[in-house]
């Protein structure tokens, strides 16, 4: 992939990564990663069985859990402490 290529790419991920071209697998890690953000309890093995069918195995999910984990506990800290945003990043709505 030529890099003006993986730049569209990206931007496309960014807009919305369930139209961008992503492999099945990861489609199914970001569809994975969506509902432990979201919705952590609702999280069933059925989730986990998804992204066995697809080649991954407990430690790549586990690596994978991590990292949304991180990302969320992260997030919620500085969102707790009303931290300033990155410039790219849009306002709190109180602060528009």
């Amino acid at each position: 992939m030529l890099e003006g290529e993986r730049d569209d790419w990206l931007a496309q991920i960014a807009r919305d990564w369930r139209t961008a071209k992503l492999a099945r697998v990861d489609h199914a890690l970001c569809v994975y990663a969506e509902k432990l953000t979201r919705d952590p309890g609702g999280m069933q093995k059925q989730d986990v069985d998804v992204l066995r069918e697809l080649g991954l195995d407990d430690a790549r999910i586990h690596d994978a859990i991590q990292v949304v984990a991180y990302f969320n506990y992260v997030n919620r800290v500085a969102d707790a402490v009303h931290i300033d945003l990155e410039p790219e990043m849009e306002p709190y709505p109180e602060d528009g």
